[in-house]
């Protein structure tokens, strides 16, 4: 008998600290594998989810979109589906929407912008251990605000990405790039049409290096043309990286 099946959208979040990212992997618990679990459980039937994209270790989400096959049948409600889902899943990670879509829409390939934010504080605060980074030293803001708008625009952004990783090209198309200072905390805001791996946090250490280290607001642009992973700055810590926004031509953004 032939079963009629839906696709879904869940809208997640999660805290990566205890997890080795969001993808499946041998040997390390991820947030996928614990979602999937919890899916299973409730709908008695192994199902496959896709993700929006990757998260590496240590690296929190607070909005990414997976998409699941269900059988039509298995949810009459919703929100008590997302209810049963919650109730079976780690206290740091939680679904937040349930939505249907059409049979083609792919959680990564439809997506046309991403948002991440760095989070930093310039004060020992045991309440944001994991949760961002401490920097004891403060930066010149507007200086690296000045250096952040040269990623601005349709570049290659090879310089900024982990060695080795199966991408087709290394173009990408930042739209937004801007640090906001709000008392003893610092976060960085970006928005691109993609990313490559460990980029943000590649691109937040360089410009570290300009508002800490005397670089002057050029070393930016210049690291960039190099397109060498030398010329940039360290990768900042994980715990300060989260996943905030990705948007679809077809999903309504909750205000």
């Amino acid at each position: 008998m032939q079963v009629n099946t839906q696709r879904y959208f869940l809208e997640i979040a999660y805290k990566g600290t205890a997890y080795h990212g969001w993808q499946i992997q041998q040997n390390a618990v991820s947030v996928q594998e614990k979602l999937q679990q919890a899916l299973q459980t409730v709908l008695r039937q192994e199902v496959e989810t896709t993700g929006a994209g990757r998260t590496d270790t240590g690296v929190h989400a607070t909005k990414l979109y997976v998409h699941v096959d269900i059988p039509s049948e298995k949810i009459s409600s919703p929100q008590r589906f997302v209810h049963a889902l919650n109730a079976i899943l780690p206290s740091d990670i939680s679904v937040q929407r349930l939505l249907p879509v059409h049979t083609e829409a792919h959680a990564r390939f439809d997506a046309t912008s991403r948002s991440y934010e760095y989070h930093i504080h310039l004060g020992k605060n045991p309440f944001l251990q994991d949760a961002s980074w401490l920097l004891r030293d403060m930066p010149d803001v507007d200086k690296m605000n000045a250096a952040a708008q040269l990623l601005l625009g349709k570049k290659d952004f090879g310089c900024f990405s982990k060695a080795h990783t199966q991408v087709f090209t290394n173009i990408c198309t930042i739209t937004e790039a801007r640090w906001v200072l709000d008392g003893q905390r610092l976060t960085f805001h970006i928005t691109a049409d993609r990313f490559l791996r460990n980029m943000v946090r590649a691109i937040v250490g360089t410009l570290l290096e300009v508002g800490l280290k005397g670089k002057p607001v050029e070393h930016v642009a210049e690291v960039i043309a190099s397109q060498d992973r030398s010329q940039a700055g360290a990768s900042v810590p994980a715990c300060g990286l989260y996943l905030t926004q990705i948007i679809y031509p077809y999903i309504d953004q909750p205000s």
